[in-house]
């Protein structure tokens, strides 16, 4: 039987993964054997060695593909053994400007930097990036949220969002706490949702676009609640102006922006979910694969990224929220120990046999969760 490395391409043999040192392998095993999914679940680590990796598309292959914001690159994370961990740790793309968001569209792989949107030739399979990227779309860089988000839609067109420049405030560039859609070359952009202050995971389910939303601080430990959204064209979704406190129910104003506007909060739309404020929603995912018990089958699974001012902290677990009754359920905790936090989820990904793949920035980590 050949052995991994004869297996493997020579582009893959030359960046496989370095065993993990004794020490770090035993600290990853002890973080995994400590995180609490419900019974008939187990936790393992895919891949680790990265300085803040946040989201990940799945080719059709079956490859994993990450960005690292804090390395400016973007990484092939393969399993073609089918062991359940990554393989290798290629380098397909770098010196990017903080890479956060991936999709794969029409022979290509958009990634989102902080300052625009960028495409490279893409096939399933690919473990370097082939050119230099083809600009697509330019936006607005940095700020007080630096991430983009980039998502395809089931109608072909490119869906960008955009956070924030404070934490609350009246933006000068509309493309700030909104949603674009742009065809996918860049081109006929305008705004698909705005009132969203950092709407950092979109994830389509039909023909119905989802968000999380992180909401505002400076209101306590409980206000406001953070919230998941269905996004449609044209909604306008409170901020800077108003927010949700009840699921369903109308907004209230913002004590600093919501007098100023009569009527607004009537027009905003409503989170359908509510969690714990400052928890700090980001990237969600619908299971779609077949390996999970029927019941999970179409449910969100979203990944608390943890409060960074909460007097007792709020977050670092990963939950699932019912898209029809707006049901929130832990699924996955451990990460946050009395107030020793020991990691950070951020991306949540089905792998190609079923698995959901989750990214850790806290530990530079992705991790593996499956059925026993």
């Amino acid at each position: 039987m050949p052995s991994l490395r004869s297996a493997l391409p020579a582009a893959l043999v030359a960046s496989t993964l370095a065993l993990p040192s004794a020490a770090s392998a035993q600290n990853a095993s002890g973080v995994a054997a400590s995180l609490k999914v419900p019974a008939g679940f187990t936790v393992s680590l895919y891949a680790e060695g990265f300085e803040r990796p946040r989201f990940m598309v799945v080719a059709g292959n079956g490859d994993v593909l990450l960005s690292d914001t804090g390395a400016g690159t973007v990484y092939v994370l393969p399993d073609r053994n089918r062991d359940g961990k990554a393989d290798a740790k290629q380098v397909y793309a770098s010196g990017l400007n903080q890479p956060h968001g991936l999709a794969l569209h029409g022979g290509y792989l958009y990634v989102a930097n902080t300052d625009g949107v960028v495409r490279y030739p893409f096939t399933a399979g690919d473990t370097k990036a082939s050119g230099t990227p083809q600009q697509v779309v330019t936006l607005p860089g940095g700020g007080g949220h630096s991430t983009r988000t980039v998502e395809f839609g089931p109608d072909g067109r490119m869906y960008v969002a955009v956070g924030s420049t404070c934490n609350v405030c009246e933006e000068s560039d509309p493309r700030r706490a909104a949603i674009w859609v742009y065809d996918a070359d860049g081109r006929n952009g305008k705004p698909y949702a705005t009132g969203l202050r950092n709407a950092v995971g979109l994830e389509w389910s039909g023909n119905q676009l989802y968000a999380t939303n992180n909401g505002r601080d400076q209101l306590g430990d409980d206000l406001p609640p953070e919230g998941f959204y269905k996004v449609n064209a044209g909604g306008f979704y409170g901020w800077p102006y108003c927010y949700t406190t009840r699921p369903g129910q109308p907004q209230v104003w913002d004590r600093d922006f919501g007098r100023r506007t009569a009527g607004t909060c009537k027009a905003a739309t409503p989170a359908f979910a509510l969690t714990t404020a400052h928890s700090a929603p980001l990237g969600l995912a619908f299971y779609t694969g077949r390996s999970f018990p029927a019941a999970y089958r179409g449910q969100l699974f979203v990944a608390l990224h943890g409060s960074w001012n909460r007097s007792e902290k709020s977050g670092y677990k990963v939950v699932t929220v019912d898209p029809q009754s707006g049901k929130v359920t832990d699924f996955l905790t451990g990460f946050l120990k009395g107030n020793t936090v020991v990691g950070r989820p951020v991306d949540l990904a089905v792998a190609q046999d079923g698995a959901l793949l989750l990214t850790d920035d806290g530990a530079g980590r992705v991790w593996r969760i499956q059925v026993r």
